[in-house]
């Protein structure tokens, strides 16, 4: 008969084995993201990524690379697109690239308020219809990541749209960014985010556009002091997936990341919206100056960039897509 000491011996080495084979048997994927590691966006990632070991018991994990180690924006969703990696967050006007009719949810002032533009991305047919064709190009929407509303910090201040006559502003590359700046009277110019800060201190650039969070956490106002909360463009940053990765998910492990990522964005969501006020109150107080524009103004000015939009893409998408906009105002009034 086995002794007391054997058998504890056993189970030790039958304890060993399970949690060896296991580890053994979990996938390694990779996300990539633009944002430095104190960033509400890595702090999104490492929320799914959590999730997604959780629920999956352990047979995926996530290896989340921050700061554009993995490329940048443009290159990270080619890289998913390719399956050289699993997932990325990356803008909306990014997203463009790889399917043009996206591009017009980076219209300027399409919504006015974060309610209005959930409502928007969670509801609207004209979204679903478009997210899932990227499907054809190896890439799945699993939700939406939030960044926030489009500002502009610059090395002057920006009130009303004929101070930005002539600047230099670094945009990403963005069919829709070059109209609505080039109709502004600004010269747009396409640079990587990490080449923004340090364009912005030697003066290549005057200006650049991007949400509070980014603004805050890339420090682009120790060199843009002036903060213009123009609101311009709302810029959410959908969470995708390599399409053929997907495919391979059971079921089961399916439901498990689809669920990851909805409650990370649900979490990056309301971190924005609490976060906001106090970036820009920190920011103010290491030396910024945050200016409240006539918003209005900038509205009536980028007006002509519908028109540009309505002779570039077939009619029907872009009214198809203003119908659901116009619906989602209504309801949710901004007050």
């Amino acid at each position: 008969m086995m002794s007391r000491r054997g058998i504890r011996f056993g189970l030790i080495l039958t304890v060993v084995f399970l949690v060896w084979n296991h580890a053994e048997g979990a996938t390694t994927l990779r996300f990539g993201h633009t944002d430095p590691p104190d960033g509400l966006r890595h702090k999104a990632a490492l929320m799914f990524a959590d999730k997604v070991k959780e629920y999956t018991q352990g047979r995926y994990t996530v290896e989340v690379h921050h700061s554009g180690t993995l490329g940048s924006d443009p290159k990270l969703l080619e890289q998913v697109k390719l399956g050289a990696i699993d997932f990325a967050v990356s803008g909306i006007a990014i997203y463009a690239n790889q399917l043009p009719e996206l591009g017009l949810l980076a219209l300027p002032y399409l919504v006015e308020s974060y309610e209005q533009g959930w409502a928007l991305y969670d509801t609207s047919p004209w979204v679903k219809e478009w997210f899932a064709k990227l499907q054809a190009k190896n890439m799945r929407i699993l939700s939406v990541f939030e960044a926030g509303f489009r500002q502009l910090t610059a090395n002057k201040p920006v009130r009303v749209p004929a101070d930005v006559k002539g600047m230099k502003i670094r945009i990403a590359k963005s069919e829709v960014y070059v109209w609505l700046w080039s109709a502004l009277g600004a010269n747009p110019t396409v640079m990587s985010l990490g080449e923004t800060y340090i364009s912005l201190q030697q003066g290549v650039v005057d200006a650049q556009e991007n949400p509070i969070p980014t603004i805050h956490v890339q420090k682009f106002y120790e060199v843009a002091k002036n903060i213009s909360l123009t609101n311009h463009i709302f810029a959410p940053i959908p969470l995708s997936i390599t399409e053929k990765r997907w495919q391979s998910f059971s079921p089961a492990d399916q439901a498990a990341v689809q669920k990851a990522a909805l409650e990370a964005s649900a979490w990056h969501r309301k971190a924005v919206v609490d976060e906001d006020d106090k970036m820009l109150e920190e920011m103010k107080a290491k030396g910024a100056t945050v200016i409240k524009p006539d918003v209005s103004a900038f509205a009536r000015a980028s007006k002509s960039v519908y028109d540009k939009a309505g002779e570039t893409f077939p009619k029907d998408v872009l009214q198809t897509l203003l119908k659901d906009t116009e619906a989602v105002k209504a309801k949710y009034p901004v007050k």
